[in-house]
């Protein structure tokens, strides 16, 4: 007679009764859920972190390119894993941030943009000349064509009527302290008579041709200068970062694979790129938070920024195991190529993303 087995209520896998633990998937057998079972399990599972995670922090910060080589070795349950710890750490700064640095610039933008702009603009001279402004967009639209297919259909002289009226309202674009490429005078009196988009879009510059995106970049225009709330082109462009780096951190890795094509493969420098990030992420959250208790130099600020430089130059020795020269060279040229050309193309599209769909 066989012995008696009971299934796992994890991975419903059939095991021999007197197993203390699945052999599938690990889970304890008898594993009744009371009070005493539930907070032993988060406590155990929270200190585990806490104390991977200390094992993993002073090392990322005193030993460049030590926690890398380690994971590759194999030593993978001593430290914090590598994505593990970038996705803590990241989740800090980008709250850090967020809470100290954003808000508060986002705030000072509008405030900023609505004390430039918010003058009282709705008079019955202003109405006046609105409506003026108006007709005479209208007018253009319907005698340009006319006049270019056969001017004979209007008189000469209500030609020279029409385009005087036309042009008396086309003149140089007026300037105030913001600064815009179209004419701020005539459309906020288009917006004051209530005039119709279409015919704002038209005073701000958009041809009747424009396709999907010019468009969308007048209505999305047209919105942030009624709203005077372009710091949400920041806010949403902050927000689009920590999503845009799990991108680019696999660049920077494609890059180190460029450079060591021979050591290892791609998945080796992913590994090194989390743990370098990481590292960069905690010393910006130390900055930071060093920044709000002490007003800290700025010159010092930039100095620790540079530092990253040197720290990546050992971490890369270290872990590639090269001399000096070749280590300093690689390092200087992957350093171009991700801060010179990825970034500043991913800033572009971070904040074009912001702009046309905030």
């Amino acid at each position: 007679m066989g012995k008696a087995t009971e299934i796992c209520k994890n991975c419903e896998k059939e095991f021999k009764e007197d197993f203390e633990f699945c052999p599938y998937c690990g889970q304890k057998a008898k594993d009744e859920l009371t009070i005493g079972v539930l907070f032993y399990n988060t406590i155990t599972n929270y200190f585990s972190f806490d104390a991977r995670f200390f094992k993993s922090f002073f090392p990322l910060i005193s030993k460049p390119g030590y926690l890398a080589s380690r994971f590759i070795e194999g030593k993978r349950l001593l430290y914090l894993h590598p994505a593990q710890l970038y996705l803590f750490v990241s989740v800090v700064f980008f709250f850090l941030l967020t809470t100290l640095v954003v808000r508060d610039q986002v705030q000072e933008i509008d405030t900023a943009l609505k004390k430039t702009l918010n003058k009282p603009i709705i008079s019955d001279s202003t109405k006046i000349k609105a409506q003026q402004v108006l007709d005479s967009i209208k007018l253009d639209s319907i005698l340009a064509p006319l006049k270019k297919q056969n001017p004979a259909i209007i008189d000469e002289n209500e030609v020279k009527v029409f385009d005087s009226l036309i042009k008396s309202n086309t003149e140089k674009p007026i300037t105030t302290e913001a600064s815009f490429d179209f004419d701020v005078k005539k459309v906020d009196s288009l917006i004051a008579v209530g005039a119709t988009d279409e015919d704002i879009y038209k005073a701000m510059g958009m041809s009747d041709d424009a396709g999907y995106f010019k468009r969308k970049y007048y209505e999305q225009g047209l919105k942030f200068y009624r709203q005077r709330n372009v710091g949400q082109v920041f806010q949403a462009a902050y927000d689009t970062i920590p999503v845009s780096l799990f991108i680019l951190l696999p660049i920077f890795a494609l890059i180190l694979k460029l450079m060591y094509r021979k050591r290892g493969t791609y998945a080796h420098h992913l590994v090194f790129s989390f743990y370098f990030f990481s590292f960069l992420f905690t010393v910006f959250s130390i900055v930071l938070i060093v920044n709000v208790i002490w007003d800290v130099p700025d010159w010092i600020d930039w100095f620790i920024v540079l530092s990253t430089y040197f720290y990546l130059l050992i971490a890369i020795k270290h872990f590639y195991r090269q001399g000096w020269f070749l280590s300093f060279i690689k390092t200087g040229i992957a350093s171009f190529i991700y801060l010179m050309i990825v970034i500043p193309i991913a800033i572009v599209i971070i904040f074009l993303v912001g702009f046309l769909f905030n």
